[in-house]
Parts: C-alpha cells; sequence; structure tokens
C-alpha cells in the first residue's frame, strides 16, 4: 500500500486550485490562480484549454512539489468544470476553445431540434435529464452546423478534467459522472454511452473509454513529466466534474448526503440509489459505482448578494452584521433572486429578478437579508423536487465560501427546517481530488479523519414558522410575475445594457496566471 502525499488540482471557471495532502488527510499546503474566461459573443463562454487549464496545471504543480520539498508522492487526481466540450484530433490536440458548461447558451436552437427528433419523454428516461444549456449533445450539433470544419476534423472530445489526464497520461478516458452529463449520449441506467444517440450527435468522434473517479486512468508519461516536474509514473486517476469532487471531499457520498455548496452559484448534490428521472432537476451517476446522484443549481446566489453590495456600498461584513439584526422576513420583503434567470427546478432563462413589498423605510440591511432569504427559498423548492425525484436528504452539509460569517447558512436551516454540517476545511474540489486519489492508489481514507465536522447548525423552530408563511408566497410569486418577467427579459435583449460589466452574467476577467490572494476559500458573493 502506497505510503506517500496526494495532490489534487481542480480547474474552475475563473481560477485554478490545488493542494497537497498527506495521507491522514492534513493539508500541506494549498495554491491557486486566478484565470480568464472568454466571452467572444453574447451567450458564449470558452476557455483556451492549452493557455489556461494546461498553463495553470503546470504552475500549481510546480507549486504543490516544491511545497512536498522532495517527500515522495502517492497519487494525483483532477477535476474541472463541466460538462464542457472541447473538440480534439487524433493527437489530442485541440481544434477550438472549449465551449463551456450551462453558462454557454449558444445552442439553443439545436436543444430544441434535437428534443423534437429524440422525444422529451425518451430523453429523459434513456438520459436521466431533459436537455438545456448543460446539454454537450447540442453544442456537439451546433459545432457542425457552424464551424463544420473543426467538426469533420474532430476525432476526440475532451473535457477540463479528460484533458489534463490525457495530456498527463497519454490515455483518452472520461468518467462515467462527467459522462452521464453529456446528454444524450450517456445511457444512465445502462452505465455506458448511448451509442446510436452519440453518433446521431458526433458521428466522427471516437467515444473516450469510461472509468470511475476512484480508477487510476494511466501514469504520468516521461514527456509530461519534464513539463511539469511531476515524477514520470504517477498514479493518475480518471478524474471529475469540480461540484462532484467537492461533494467527496465533505463525505457526501452515501445514499441521503447532500451537499450544499453556497458560493456565486448556489448548486446542491444528492447521492441515491434509485432515481425517478424528474425534468427539473439533473440526474446523472455517481462519483462510486453503483451511485446515482440528483443535482441542481441556481443561476444565481452569491452573485446576487455582490451585485446588491456594489449597489448599495459596505463591505459584506458589515452588510451581514446589519442583515443579522433584522427579524425573520426581512420587516415583509420578498425576493425571488432569479437575476439571471433560473436553473432548476424552472429552467427559465428568462426568469427575472422581483423583490415585492419594498417601502422607503426599507434600507439595504433588509435587502440584504430578503436576498439571502429568497435564495434559501430556492433550496428549499430544490431540496422539495429532489424528494419527488426519489431522494431523501438524510444529512446536509454545507460548503462553499458562504459557509462564512454563519448568517446565511442560519436562514438556510430556517427556511428548511434542516440541519446542516459545516466541515473543518472548505479548500473545495481540490481536497476532494486527493481524497479520490488516495482511494484510488488503495489507501482508505476516512473523512471524518481527512475533513471532520466543526459544528452543526441547528434550524430555529421560531424562524421556520414564519419562513413556512413567506415559502408558501414565494412559490407563488414566480408564476404570478412569469409573463411579465419574459416580457421585460425580450425587451432587454432589445435594448442591451449600455454597461455590460454591471451585469450579472460578467465574465470574470482576472489576468490569467495571477496568483490567489487565499488559494483555499471559494469566492463567494455571500459572506466571506
Amino acid at each position: 500500500m502506497p505510503d506517500g502525499l496526494l495532490l489534487g488540482i481542480d480547474i474552475g471557471t475563473a481560477s485554478a486550485k490545488g493542494v497537497l495532502v498527506s495521507p491522514r488527510g492534513e493539508v500541506l499546503a494549498k495554491v491557486g490562480r486566478a484565470h480568464r474566461t472568454a466571452t467572444p459573443r453574447p451567450g458564449w463562454v470558452e476557455h483556451d484549454a492549452e493557455a489556461v487549464w494546461w498553463a495553470d496545471f503546470r504552475a500549481l504543480s510546480r507549486e504543490l512539489l516544491d511545497a512536498a520539498a522532495g517527500r515522495p508522492l502517492a497519487g494525483l487526481a483532477v477535476s474541472g468544470i463541466g460538462p464542457v466540450l472541447l473538440p480534439a484530433d487524433a493527437a489530442g490536440r485541440p481544434l477550438r476553445p472549449a465551449i463551456l458548461y450551462g453558462v454557454d447558451t449558444r445552442a439553443t436552437a439545436e436543444i430544441a431540434e434535437l428534443t423534437a427528433e429524440l422525444g422529451a419523454d425518451a430523453i429523459l428516461r434513456r438520459a436521466g435529464t431533459p436537455l438545456s444549456s448543460q446539454a454537450v449533445g447540442p453544442k456537439w450539433r451546433w459545432l457542425a452546423r457552424h464551424e463544420p470544419d473543426v467538426a469533420a476534423r474532430a476525432e476526440l472530445f475532451l473535457m477540463a478534467s479528460s484533458y489534463l489526464v490525457h495530456r498527463l497520461t497519454g490515455e483518452y478516458v472520461l468518467d462515467h459522472h462527467s459522462a452521464s452529463q453529456c446528454d444524450p449520449m450517456y445511457d444512465l441506467r445502462a452505465a455506458a454511452w448511448a451509442q446510436d444517440w452519440a453518433r446521431r450527435v458526433a458521428p466522427t468522434v471516437t467515444l473516450p473509454r469510461l472509468l470511475w473517479p476512484t480508477e487510476v486512468a494511466g501514469t504520468v508519461t516521461a514527456a509530461a513529466a519534464a513539463e511539469t516536474g511531476l515524477p514520470e509514473g504517477l498514479p493518475v486517476t480518471a478524474g471529475t466534474v469540480d461540484a462532484w469532487a467537492e461533494a467527496a471531499s465533505v463525505g457526501v457520498r452515501e445514499p441521503g448526503d447532500t451537499m450544499v455548496m453556497y458560493g456565486t452559484t448556489m448548486f446542491l448534490v444528492q447521492v441515491l440509489t434509485n432515481p425517478r428521472p424528474h425534468p427539473g432537476l439533473w440526474t446523472t451517476r455517481g462519483v462510486d459505482p453503483g451511485t446515482y446522484s440528483l443535482a441542481a443549481g441556481m443561476a444565481t446566489s452569491g452573485a446576487v448578494t455582490d451585485w446588491l453590495r456594489g449597489l448599495v456600498g459596505g463591505d459584506f461584513a458589515t452588510l451581514v452584521a446589519e442583515a443579522a439584526e433584522v427579524p425573520a422576513g426581512s420587516r415583509g420583503l420578498l425576493m425571488l433572486p432569479y437575476f439571471a434567470g433560473e436553473r432548476t427546478p424552472l429552467f427559465d432563462p428568462d426568469a427575472r429578478g422581483v423583490v415585492a413589498g419594498l417601502t422607503t423605510g426599507h434600507g439595504r440591511a433588509e435587502l440584504y437579508r430578503a436576498a439571502l432569504e429568497g435564495i434559501a427559498y430556492g433550496v428549499r423548492h430544490n431540496l422539495e423536487v429532489m424528494r419527488d425525484a426519489g431522494g431523501v436528504a438524510h444529512r446536509l452539509v454545507a460548503v462553499g465560501g458562504g459557509v462564512r460569517g454563519g448568517l446565511w447558512t442560519r436562514i438556510v436551516s430556517d427556511v428548511t427546517g434542516a440541519e446542516q454540517q459545516v466541515p473543518a476545511e472548505t479548500v473545495g474540489a481540490a481536497l476532494g481530488d486527493a481524497l479520490l486519489a488516495a482511494v484510488a492508489v488503495g489507501l482508505d481514507p476516512d473523512v471524518a479523519e481527512w475533513n471532520p465536522v466543526r459544528h452543526t447548525v441547528i434550524p430555529d423552530e421560531r424562524g421556520t414558522a414564519v419562513y413556512d408563511e413567506f415559502y408558501v408566497r414565494y412559490r407563488v410569486l414566480y408564476p404570478a410575475t412569469a409573463d411579465i418577467a419574459h416580457f421585460l427579459a425580450e425587451r432587454q435583449r432589445d435594448t442591451p445594457a449600455q454597461n455590460p460589466a454591471s451585469s450579472c452574467h460578467q465574465s470574470h476577467q482576472s489576468p490569467r496566471g495571477a496568483p490567489l490572494r487565499d488559494a483555499g476559500e471559494a469566492r463567494a458573493g455571500g459572506e466571506r
């Protein structure tokens, strides 16, 4: 059994992060670098795989090796944003920048077209999830239609994690979880490629070999060792999507475990063994063989509080302190936090933010608390839909930058009536990568030792009673205002904003390769 250090490196939308961890889970070093996300046209969001993913990986791996100070390494795992589409030639060389996950909305026509061809019910039964901007298949069809030369030359397709694995080992693989987000190209129940549907959307491509995230894909080659400084022969796992690696970092791997990730967006992952695919959720394969996961994602969360802070002034610590003095219900305010449309369970890109009950007597403290409460109502809505899809949230684990300060997590527990465990380490996906690497190389990591629960947030029955009344009205507010929101969204498209940089959709334009001030801290537009 190996007895060396573990490396975990994650490629995020706006930054990359890495950790060096002992076999007992002690975090020995944290590193990070910000990078650029390109938006060449409205609705397009892209990464340059060589200049972003590989450049960041090489820089972070060398920093972590310096921190290792010559101590032996046992394994490496990587994760990244997903699902994404990176078309490549037979040697794995990218043919264009990677088209990112659901934030890239270019394939709207292709989503409708493929849904009509295959049938919405058939897609839900076989792939587990309706086609949306999150799906890879429609983006393949967009590529064939708008960049036919690229599509014709594409022989491989890669994601952030599998691109790094290919560069490091020469192996062309993809993990089952990531593949299960390549709708409609993967058969969820069979845990295999849906060959007929895959050929329909990507006829020139050789599909990657499928592995689980806890399996070794290969070892670092001599060429990769020369570029990265990593030792030749180091085992590298298959990798996975970042949110699922983050869930693994806090022990969300058993049926009923649910991660609630507080960040720029709110994301939930729940593990289960027998899902009922629901049109309002993403149903995927889990990190471990035999498991599935239900995933839910709100289009904004911390992004709303970040926008609000810029609008009303003040720092987050002050706003949180002021909002904590406001009673539950924000003195009669109710907010729909759909400031960038909404993903699950509405899948409505034209939903819009609403603040109901506003008077001249309300100030920034009430608005800030109403934003946190509105996001919490969205969490409750998603948890209820997960229950309808066969999931039961036996245990909630809170992660991400928004757990700091305690107010936001307390509001979510009061709104949902559920306890939340807060772990000691909120490093995120990179720590989960290291844990998955430990499993892959034959160690038996104990999550309770790697990342113990620091404290548990207990709901206050008095707050829950207030929020129950508000939640009923929250559920009514969207259908009551949807027609108005859609009308306004159409007018917004007709008259684009004069200052796009002020939008919730703005790209992260940090200088590529700039070190992060605190590589272990997830950026969240809420509490820090």
